[in-house]
């Protein structure tokens, strides 16, 4: 399990082919059983697997900002072409975030497992997303999950410095992705 947690990097870039149902089922199942406050499972999620509306929605999507315009994928050619959004409700209190992010989190976690790559996001248009679901005035997208199999290979490495941590491209187009190593981050008593 470290294994896959440590491997699972963001991918932005993916290649053409579909994800599996089966794979997709796998992950709202995963996401559904995540731990949630007051186990009160307030979230639901919207599986966009058709062409026609993974192209809508990716049309209100914003990607890697450090490294813009060279990690914004392109759609028919580099995008994912299903996402996983997480709806909640409006009156949903700050809890509720942090349960998304457990079942993101999970999400993730399996997906890398399976060898698909995901890309959480949170520059979306939540509006237009909203539109697009049909969501009722009680209902709010939280987040979007991009999921499919991944056509780049993102490397981390560790850094003791918050000074370092900005993600950055080499000279062959990889993307580097600092993380602050373990004794930067925690404090032993």
């Amino acid at each position: 399990m470290k294994e896959t947690l440590l491997r699972r990097r963001t991918i932005r870039f993916y290649k053409q082919v579909d994800v599996a149902r089966k794979d997709l089922e796998d992950l709202i199942d995963v996401a559904r059983t995540t731990s949630s406050a007051s186990n009160s499972q307030l979230l639901r999620y919207i599986v966009v697997h058709t062409p026609q509306l993974a192209q809508e929605v990716f049309k209100h999507t914003a990607w890697a900002a450090l490294v813009k315009p060279n990690r914004t994928p392109v759609w028919g050619v580099s995008a994912p072409r299903t996402f996983i959004a997480v709806i909640a409700p409006v009156d949903a209190k700050p809890i509720t975030f942090a349960d998304a992010g457990a079942a993101i989190q999970s999400m993730q976690a399996l997906a890398t497992h399976k060898g698909l790559g995901c890309c959480w996001l949170g520059a979306i248009n939540r509006q237009r997303l909203k539109e697009i679901f049909k969501l009722n005035d009680a209902q709010q997208v939280l987040f979007l999950l991009a999921i499919g199999v991944p056509d780049e290979k993102p490397v981390s490495e560790d850094v003791d410095s918050p000074d370092k941590v900005d993600y950055y491209l080499d000279d062959k187009n990889v993307l580097h992705v600092p993380k602050l190593d373990a004794k930067s981050v925690a404090t032993w008593r």
